[in-house]
């Protein structure tokens, strides 16, 4: 297949990859990008250790979520000054469900699916509650979600690509017919962003939220970004009313005033260590157009499930088998899948594994060639024959899986 514009043997060459390690996990932390540890250490000895306070002027630290705001802007097809970062997934869930909430105060249902990533429904099980639990979160399966919509619902909730199965949803479709009932829909991005293209603006969504550290890169414990449709940036209220998120911080007032546009999503101090590690890790994306990598994924994908399915006859393709209703990993169901999972690491194929049956494999074309998917292959089907992974030591649980 040709492509017309990535040199994927080329952003390959921008990450610093573990030397025999087949990393296929990509889909749950991004590897490092060559760029990181040079652009860190700056901020750290050049900026923080020459500079002090004064680097919030002089580095340009407290513009920094807005500038890299609109650098991820450009991969999620949102305007300029509609993106901003900071806080973690979970609080931007928060500030974008209290906001929608608000601004439907006659509605009282929040629909959204058992595909949704459990903390995003904790965020909306707790906003319930602060509410006076005069809201319904509805949950469904990801196929129902047409079917559950109705003239009573106030805010569509949904990971546009399921974190255990990779199916994704039709955002535009979805976000049309909520729109149609009068309500909004908020999108997490977390699987999507720098997976495949998205455009926030054509599918219309209201809120948008996503992670950094997965496909983007940005490392352990990145920040997160929220988008607001502009329509709305003046009008919806931070449910978490920060300081950064005031009109004029600086001035100190004792009450709070909103600021203008996405700039009221602002809450606290912003990491800049880790603003730093993503805007350095956003650099690989510089010479890489969205499409190539989405047919890459595809080329990839497709791959990976046949050398699979004619190796491994006992795992279940968990993933839709349709390319254009899953995003950019594949997950198989094995009722021994962690064991699987740790004799795969053992062997140098890093994948992970999701409750109760879940195999997962990211699948990132920056930097994954046909090579790997044959060896990664290769090595589960060996482990597969000959029950490799039916050890002890395989089957002793870590804290996290």
């Amino acid at each position: 297949m040709a492509f017309a514009m990535t040199d994927f043997d080329a952003t390959r060459r921008l990450f610093d990859l573990p030397r025999g390690v087949i990393y296929l996990d990509g889909n749950s932390l991004g590897p490092l990008p060559r760029g990181v540890t040079e652009r860190v250490h700056r901020t750290l000895c050049d900026e923080w250790g020459r500079m002090v306070i004064t680097g919030w002027n002089r580095a340009g630290w407290i513009d920094m979520p807005r500038h890299l705001g609109d650098r991820i802007g450009t991969l999620i097809g949102a305007a300029p000054d509609t993106v901003v970062l900071g806080d973690t997934l979970s609080i931007k869930v928060y500030q974008a469900l209290a906001a929608a909430l608000d601004m439907r105060p006659d509605r009282r249902v929040i629909l959204s699916d058992t595909g949704n990533f459990p903390s995003d429904l904790y965020m909306a099980q707790g906003l319930v509650k602060m509410l006076g639990d005069r809201h319904e979160l509805r949950v469904v399966a990801p196929e129902d979600v047409a079917r559950a919509m109705d003239g009573d619902l106030a805010v569509l909730m949904l990971t546009e690509v399921d974190y255990r199965t990779g199916r994704r949803h039709d955002m535009p479709a979805l976000t049309a017919q909520a729109h149609d009932l009068g309500a909004l829909a908020i999108w997490d991005l977390a699987h999507s962003a720098g997976a495949l293209p998205v455009d926030v603006t054509a599918g219309k969504a209201d809120f948008a939220v996503g992670c950094t550290y997965k496909y983007l890169n940005s490392g352990p414990g990145g920040p997160a970004f929220i988008y607001v449709a502009p329509d709305h940036a003046d009008v919806a209220t931070p449910a978490l009313s920060g300081w950064l998120g005031h009109a004029a911080p600086f001035d100190f007032e004792p009450g709070y005033r909103a600021g203008a546009g996405i700039d009221r999503m602002r809450v606290g101090t912003p990491p800049i260590l880790q603003l730093a590690a993503l805007d350095a890790a956003l650099n690989v994306w510089e010479d890489v157009d969205m499409a190539d990598v989405r047919a890459r994924s595809i080329e990839l994908s497709e791959r990976f499930i046949a050398r699979v399915e004619a190796g491994c006859p006992d795992l279940t393709l968990a993933s839709p088998r349709d390319p254009d209703r899953r995003g950019s990993q594949i997950s198989f169901r094995f009722a021994h899948g962690y064991a699987v999972i740790q004799a795969l690491i053992a062997e140098g194929v890093i994948g992970d594994f999701r409750a109760p049956d879940i195999m997962r494999f990211g699948i990132t074309p920056l930097y994954l060639s046909h090579d790997d998917i044959d060896r990664a292959t290769e090595i589960l089907a060996d482990i597969m024959q000959t029950r490799k992974w039916d050890q002890p030591v395989f089957h002793t649980r870590q804290t996290v899986t």
